[in-house]
């Protein structure tokens, strides 16, 4: 959505001149269309003047009220009876222009009886009316002489090679041997006329990457130009500024921080928690000069698998992200707010950093922050399928798993309830492995999960060719880890060219449990059954 019905109009990268007949004479019988500040005009809808009055209600009754029925109702009245003002005015459709839906969100609020809130959105409009008149002044659009940006509205408009220049200058700032002029000469080589504002960036950014193993700061410098990239895309869904550069982070980030956690929780993706939190002071807390840490890799991996999203769009910026784990990590804490700065001043530095299922969960309304769990599976096939129902519940949030499947029976052991044979250890794995497949880390990741079994298993051979590529599929599991379990006993039998005792854990369900010096009494006790007939029934002797 690209009107600007917020309380926030930052500097467009290319504005308009003006209102041509051409975007006037395009308006769709019965479809409402927004003039913009900078000419250009787009479809109406409601959701961004939501944001507006939400963040009204906000700024008078502090964070809390994110959460509150009351506000979230009466935001959704105030809405529809705008959107309903200019649908009586103008049936068949027409334009309006951006001032003109701000002042319905005014006079609605007058008429609502809040007075409070109407006086500081008042307040906030004239505000924001004197920065633009400042940024207007001091920053003049710098026309590229032939080369057009399409907009979303299929309209045109010059390329702004000052904020070009300015946001690949602020990428290059501190790094030795990188050049400038280079990134933007090679950039235009890239763009035509027409060429959409996504692809500008882009193009900037494949340009920087290109330069890598020319010179390794160039990593930076891409990492930062992709930030642009995520400004844009983030600040726009919030509502707080259409794009920005790096500098003005410095006082976005302590805006976007409440938006945010608004729109989290609004989304149920967040803790409701996290708005009881004194957001102005942990927005006053984040350094937007950390952004510039980032490497090119690091930074893409964060928006691909971290940054949460809605319907595709992330609306979490880096520091924010570190801030809301942060605060995750905190909400138990008795100094809640200075608990959660110290998080993030380790988080954000990279003094430190927490596991993946931490940073993936923490502040959200499923906070899973620990990244392994082990299990032991039980000889029973109830036992078993609720141990693979864990797995699959586990591994949703983000948890590796292991899983000690020693205690089951292995293959031809004798099952009572059924009279017949069990097929051991190795079906069920394929299972585990199919789940793990299915099941991947809630479509952020691979599932991680990894099978252990003892030595002196009677499974163990076909345990060892689990992933091999060939043999029976059906007893292959190529997608699961495992792991053998070696007792001191088996090494001394290696090194001595001796004999190894196979046992199934139904008939020796004791040496599971025992190590060192008891184990190897218990094992050799075992395996002087085994000259006795019927003793043992189920064993194989092979050489270590």
């Amino acid at each position: 959505m690209q009107t600007d019905t917020t309380r926030e109009n930052p500097q467009a990268i290319a504005p308009q001149t003006g209102v041509t007949q051409q975007d006037l004479s395009a308006t769709a019988p019965g479809q409402l269309r927004v003039i913009k500040r900078n000419g250009t005009v787009v479809p109406y809808t409601d959701d961004k003047i939501t944001v507006a009055i939400t963040k009204a209600f906000l700024a008078v009754e502090g964070g809390t009220a994110a959460a509150s029925s009351r506000i979230h109702d009466t935001v959704a009245r105030l809405t529809e009876q705008v959107t309903a003002t200019f649908k009586r005015r103008m049936p068949s459709g027409g334009t309006i222009h951006i001032e003109e839906i701000q002042d319905q969100v005014e006079l609605a609020l007058m008429r609502a009886g809040e007075q409070k809130v109407a006086r500081d959105y008042v307040i906030y409009r004239n505000d924001r009316s004197k920065e633009r008149a400042g940024r207007t002044a001091e920053a003049p659009v710098q026309a590229h002489p032939s080369i057009r940006i399409s907009l979303n509205d299929g309209s045109f408009a010059p390329l702004d090679m000052g904020r070009l220049n300015t946001i690949i200058t602020e990428a290059c700032e501190g790094l030795a041997e990188v050049d400038a002029n280079l990134i933007q000469n090679e950039t235009l080589k890239n763009l035509y006329d027409g060429v959409a504002m996504k692809d500008v960036n882009t193009a900037l950014v494949m340009t920087a990457r290109t330069l890598v193993e020319r010179e390794p700061n160039y990593s930076f410098v891409t990492a930062r130009l992709l930030m642009d990239t995520l400004r844009a895309e983030g600040l726009g869904f919030l509502g707080v500024a259409e794009s920005a550069t790096h500098h003005e982070m410095v006082d976005l980030y302590a805006k976007a921080l409440p938006a945010y956690v608004a729109k989290g929780i609004e989304f149920e993706l967040l803790n409701p928690v996290l708005a009881e939190f004194d957001l102005e002071k942990l927005g006053k807390a984040i350094n937007h000069e950390r952004d510039q840490q980032f490497t090119y890799l690091g930074l893409q991996t964060l928006y691909d698998r971290y940054f949460i999203h809605k319907d595709g769009v992330r609306f979490e910026l880096p520091q924010i992200f570190f801030m809301r784990v942060a605060m995750g990590l905190a909400i138990e804490e008795k100094a809640r707010e200075d608990r959660a700065i110290e998080f993030y001043n380790l988080l954000s530095s990279f003094d430190y950093m927490s596991s993946t299922p931490t940073l993936f969960n923490a502040g959200t309304l499923r906070p899973q922050l620990s990244s392994c769990y082990l299990t032991t599976v039980p000889d029973d096939l109830s036992g078993i399928y609720h141990a693979i129902h864990d797995n699959a519940m586990l591994s949703k949030f983000a948890g590796g798993l292991g899983n000690d499947w020693t205690p089951v029976r292995a293959l031809g052991s004798y099952i009572k309830g059924t009279n017949g044979k069990s097929q051991g250890v190795v079906p069920f794995l394929k299972v585990v492995n199919d789940t793990a497949v299915a099941v991947n880390q809630g479509g952020k990741r691979k599932g991680a999960v990894c099978a252990y079994l003892e030595t002196w298993h009677m499974d163990i051979e076909e345990f060892i060719e689990l992933r091999k590529n060939t043999g029976d599929d059906r007893r292959r599991t190529q997608e699961l880890n495992k792991d053998n379990w070696i007792p001191d006993l088996f090494m001394k039998r290696v090194f001595d060219d001796g004999k190894w005792t196979l046992f199934s854990p139904s008939e020796v369900p004791d040496l599971h449990d025992l190590t060192g010096k008891a184990f190897e009494e218990r094992y050799e006790y075992y395996e002087a059954l085994t000259e006795y007939p019927g003793k043992v029934k189920l064993f194989k002797t092979i050489q270590a």
